[in-house]
């Protein structure tokens, strides 16, 4: 999400910045701008909308000079619109500042700085960040910045310019990528590769803590804490398109890997002093969210099956009535809404035409409705009563997947706040799984590194017309989406089954050899499981199974397994799922089908 360009050398700096932009324009925005050093001042020209916007505005007055930086926004904090549009600026025009990722204490810098006399014309962390620039500023650049970062917590990716250094950017580097590119008498930042492979294919990857300043001639990396950084030069030899899918083979296998990052993004700012704290961003009181006397999740395909876990996050933690509704026959069905009711719409484009009926529908009955949606200023985000934003960054491939694991993420965090709120789980209790849900990120990294199992188990089913997925309890709901996932992209039929159900006709369709993919990660009921793993067994059935760590009983009634980290029962569908992911993924590779585009399908549904 979010593109950066930086620009330092003989060369005019617009046409390079905008000509990097629009090779970013793949990982999706809602508006971009340049800042450029004409100099003797800093030009700024942004504008909400597609790079011709801008390009039309600068048709006009185009921005003179040699150093510059360049952004395309995807809204975090504040809606699309000129004013929040990157770059931004300090009062005085000293500082311009293109950032991605998320400043966790915004809130309170803003405050600090707004005490001091500092005025804001955004809603957004960045122009934060300008301020705090011109407020720590000591005359020099590099060490300013280095002071600011201090002060900053959560993840971004910066690059900064200064009106009275002319021939100096800085860039700096906290959970979210951002490279720098080392030409002939020239140098370049981005937020990734093919921004600047026109003009050079060696690169720096900055890595987490690392600033680098650069200027024509060269390129200086250190901490930032100011210790020098070595680091041998990465040359490119990827082609173009290669490189927007970041090395990876598909946007589809780019996504799921990036699932770790839009986990981190979707809990960041949320949690504080180890409780889930959504208050800055949820408006109804402690005695309204008391008054909930029933849920109703509504949405469609992936968003549904996400819904069906907060059905169960939900009831477990806050100990509320939940039901969940295919957004399309929400209302059809003349739902019981009540003024205590709360309506969750759950869609990441916030457009799903079914789900925003559903959402009107909802509020005309006098219920609340709070939106979970990945796209400020979506339609979802608009006329939700409160929205709840996931972060996963825009999706190129037609399948979900980063959408969907930070759709659970919300949830959690909202199943949590709740709890709090409405006293049904102790601070004990609450603390425990907060800190758990902050491990998630790096259990699904580590679910991610193990794939030869799926890989060879995908060779395996490719040929076939026909296969089930089991399981029973969360298992059931994430089951469901495997198997969508898997009829996504592969086009291979496939049902998703409540295991203890089997027994009551589905068994009469197992048949020799046909595969069943079977999810056994709930302890309570783990031999149950077995049980009905056994009875497809018993009918010729080949089965794969998916266990956690640590498991030994599942091998001896399964043909292949494969293993997720170990993690609190109610959290194991974040991980679950990803061996599921890559199923789905490479079984559609090996019948050599197009992954991220499958047919008949759009990514966002905006027609009932």
């Amino acid at each position: 999400m979010c593109g950066i360009v930086g620009y330092i050398g003989p060369k005019a700096a617009q046409n390079i910045l905008l000509e990097g932009l629009r090779k970013l324009e793949y990982r999706g925005y809602d508006s971009a701008g340049l800042a450029v050093h004409n100099g003797e001042k800093l030009d700024v020209e942004k504008k909400e909308g597609p790079l011709a916007s801008l390009e039309e505005a600068l048709g006009s007055h185009p921005l003179p000079g040699q150093l510059g930086i360049g952004h395309t926004r995807w809204a975090t904090h504040g809606k699309p619109s000129d004013e929040n549009s990157h770059p931004h600026v300090d009062a005085k025009q000293q500082f311009a500042v293109v950032h991605n990722g998320i400043i966790e204490n915004y809130l309170e810098l803003k405050e600090e700085l707004a005490a001091k006399g500092y005025t804001f014309s955004s809603e957004t962390d960045t122009e934060v960040i300008a301020h705090l620039l011109a407020d720590l500023y000591d005359g020099d650049l590099v060490s300013t910045v280095r002071n600011a970062v201090k002060r900053m917590e959560g993840a971004y990716a910066l690059g900064v310019i200064h009106v009275q250094e002319p021939d100096k950017m800085v860039a700096v580097r906290l959970a979210s990528p951002l490279i720098v590119g080392v030409g002939e008498g020239e140098n370049f930042i981005a937020s990734d590769i093919p921004a600047i492979l026109d003009h050079t294919r060696n690169v720096y990857v900055l890595e987490d803590g690392e600033m680098a300043v650069i200027t024509r001639d060269g390129v200086e990396l250190f901490t930032t804490d100011g210790e020098p950084v070595q680091r041998e030069m990465l040359h490119v030899k990827w082609d173009a398109v290669t490189a927007e899918k970041g090395g990876y083979e598909h946007f589809m296998l780019k996504e799921i890997h990036e699932q770790p990052k839009a986990i981190r993004d979707t809990l960041a700012g949320r949690i504080k002093e180890g409780i889930v704290d959504l208050s800055q961003e949820i408006s109804l009181t402690a005695e309204e969210l008391n008054g909930i006397d029933r849920i109703h999740f509504v949405a469609c395909g992936t968003a549904y099956h996400a819904g069906l876990i907060g059905k169960a996050v939900v009831e477990r933690l806050a100990r509320i009535p939940v039901e969940v509704d295919v957004a399309s026959e929400y209302r059809y069905r003349n739902p019981i809404i009540t003024p205590s009711t709360l309506v969750v719409v759950v869609s990441q484009s916030g457009e799903t035409a079914d789900t925003l009926a559903a959402l009107r529908e909802a509020q005309k009955a006098g219920a609340k409705v709070l939106g979970i949606t990945n796209v400020v200023g979506s339609s979802v985000a608009r006329e939700a009563d409160e929205v709840l934003m996931t972060w996963a960054g825009p999706e190129i491939a037609v399948a979900s997947t980063k959408a969907y694991t930070s759709q659970l993420i919300a949830i959690y965090l909202f199943g949590l706040y709740l709890a709090r709120i409405r006293g049904t789980r102790s601070e004990a209790q609450l603390k425990e799984a907060t800190e758990e849900l902050l491990r998630l990120p790096e259990k699904v990294d580590n679910a991610l590194s193990d794939a030869d199992t799926i890989k060879q188990f995908a060779e395996q089913i490719k040929n076939h017309d026909n296969l089930f997925f089991i399981g029973r309890g969360l298992d059931h709901a994430v089951v469901m989406e495997g198997s969508l996932k898997l009829k996504e992209i592969s086009y291979i039929h496939s049902e998703a089954y409540a295991a203890g159900e089997l027994k009551h006709g589905t068994l009469a369709l197992i048949e020799e050899g046909i595969p069943v993919i079977a999810l056994a990660t709930q302890q309570d009921i783990f031999d149950k499981m077995v049980s009905n793993i056994i009875e497809v067994k018993a009918r010729g059935a080949h089965v794969l199974g998916l266990a956690q760590d640590g498991d030994t009983e599942l091998t001896k009634s399964v043909d292949e397994v494969f293993t997720i980290p170990q993690t609190l029962p109610l959290f194991t569908p974040v991980v679950a799922v990803i061996p599921l992911q890559l199923l789905a993924y490479y079984t559609s590779v090996a019948r050599g089908l197009n992954v991220d585009k499958p047919r008949n399908l759009a990514k966002s549904v905006t027609v009932e």
